[in-house]
């Protein structure tokens, strides 16, 4: 096509690997309606296949979750699960508008530091006044309203022709799979095949519903852990009711805690709260490998040692905190989602995060400049193409319920639900395997995927040392 790569290494961030690959910035208008408006450049990448020889026509183009994931950024961690498909594909990777290096929004969160979790009114203010801060800061650069999925299927189109690619194959992880569901709509006879990872339907209000997932992924837990004799046995009392109690005592009384700096090892103090107990528990559900030490941490701080679970909270927040641009964030769920909040309200209530999660994570909002979405915008996608669903039987934030409420519309679909496992499953067991099989055929019932079967749910830890033989 018309663009003009350069070699380029794509950081490996928190996991320390590196992908050699060639970078280019393309510009389209920020205003995809006015091709006269300011230009924004977008952040491209692409992965030349790996064999000697191959050059399918119609490259893979990876779509990152969040909202306000950098595809580049996170690629590296990915890399090993294109491992088939980049033998014989390109694969192009494009920051999303607003995030990576994509005029990114992003915001300095230090103004949420230090507030009480109990005081939902003042947490709310401070997440407005955030909002309003950033509006200002980003004010001479961009337009947050032109932030949004539909803007960025846009910019996806774009790209397509400047590469001079007729289809594209589309793998869409987590909110990614909006974006791809969205750009299968609109350009339908320039998709050849959609891997949906995660898989966020249409009519779904993003974050209004993790209340209720993230309490039915605990319930899936803790019912394994009945059924395992060393589990039950190491903890007699359920896992999610201890984790209720204990929340409702931090609650009552926060507590005071010296632990060890994960990273340096030095000994620190700092206060442990309901929210860092539910956020901690939050954050391991995710995957399996980490929700198995959720019951052993929850035990030790129902005895009073707080430390290891104040260590653990620390670490998952260094790690994810600068993950996601919080600015392009909002544009989305604000313009997209905000004002549909309430029909997932309801299905909040009595959960251990409750209604407030949903009204915080969307409190942004009231201070966010934000556009619009088309009218046609929660319609379900329906389309005949190839198409390869995949969930994570215990995922806290997409359960496979939503893959299955979107396979209806796709005749030539097929689910894949890997068991014990939790969101992100695109790199796990056999997975690798089946993509690359599945982008080359184009043909998701054909699939042999009865390797998936050796998955299975990662048992409890019941010591640090790790969970019994």
């Amino acid at each position: 096509g018309e663009l003009v790569f350069e070699p380029c290494t794509l950081a490996g961030g928190v996991a320390g690997r590196s992908v050699q690959a060639r970078c280019t910035r393309y510009e389209v208008p920020e205003d995809p309606d006015d091709a006269g408006s300011r230009r924004i450049a977008l952040n491209i990448a692409w992965l030349p296949p790996t064999e000697d020889g191959a050059d399918a026509a119609d490259p893979v183009f990876f779509l990152a979750g969040g909202p306000g994931q950098s595809a580049l950024q996170v690629w590296p961690l990915l890399d090993p699960a294109f491992a088939e498909v980049r033998r014989q594909r390109h694969v192009v990777l494009v920051d999303q508008r607003g995030t990576g290096g994509s005029n990114l929004l992003q915001c300095e969160r230090g103004s949420l530091d230090g507030l009480d979790p109990r005081d939902t009114e003042a947490a709310f203010a401070a997440v407005v006044g955030l909002a309003r801060e950033c509006a200002a800061q980003v004010a001479d650069r961009a337009d947050p309203r032109f932030y949004t999925t539909t803007a960025a299927v846009a910019d996806l189109e774009a790209v397509r022709r400047a590469i001079g690619a007729e289809q594209v194959n589309l793998v869409g992880a987590s909110y990614g799979t909006r974006v791809a569901q969205h750009y299968a709509r609109r350009h339908p006879q320039h998709v050849r095949s959609i891997v949906l990872d995660g898989v966020a339907p249409n009519d779904l209000v993003v974050g209004g519903e993790f209340a209720r997932t993230f309490e039915d992924a605990l319930a899936l837990q803790a019912g394994r852990c009945r059924e395992l004799p060393a589990c039950a046995e190491r903890f007699p009392q359920d896992p999610q009711a201890q984790l209720r109690q204990l929340v409702g005592r931090l609650e009552q009384a926060p507590v005071e805690v010296e632990y060890r700096d994960p990273a340096s090892g030095e000994s620190l103090k700092g206060r442990v709260d309901a929210g860092t107990v539910t956020g901690l528990a939050f954050m391991f559900s995710y995957m399996p490998q980490t929700a198995a030490l959720l019951p052993l941490v929850l035990d030790e701080a129902a005895h009073g040692r707080y430390a290891p679970l104040k260590s653990l909270s620390e670490l998952m927040a260094r790690g994810t905190a600068q993950q996601m641009a919080v600015g392009m964030q909002w544009s989305v769920i604000c313009a997209e989602d905000a004002d549909r909040q309430h029909e997932a309200a309801a299905s909040a209530e009595g959960t251990l995060l409750g209604p407030q999660v949903a009204r915080m994570f969307f409190a942004a909002c009231e201070a966010w400049p934000h556009g619009t979405r088309p009218d046609d915008f929660t319609a379900p996608l329906q389309s005949g193409v190839p198409a390869l669903l995949l969930s994570g039987e215990m995922d806290p934030v997409t359960p496979p319920r939503y893959a299955e409420r979107v396979l209806q519309g796709l005749p030539n679909g097929r689910h894949l639900v890997l068991q014990g496992q939790g969101h992100g499953t695109l790199g796990l067991g056999c997975m690798p395997r089946l993509l690359g099989q599945f982008i080359e055929s184009a043909d998701a019932k054909a699939l042999d995927a009865s390797c998936l079967a050796s998955m299975s749910y990662v048992p409890p830890f019941t010591s640090f040392n790790g969970w019994e033989p």
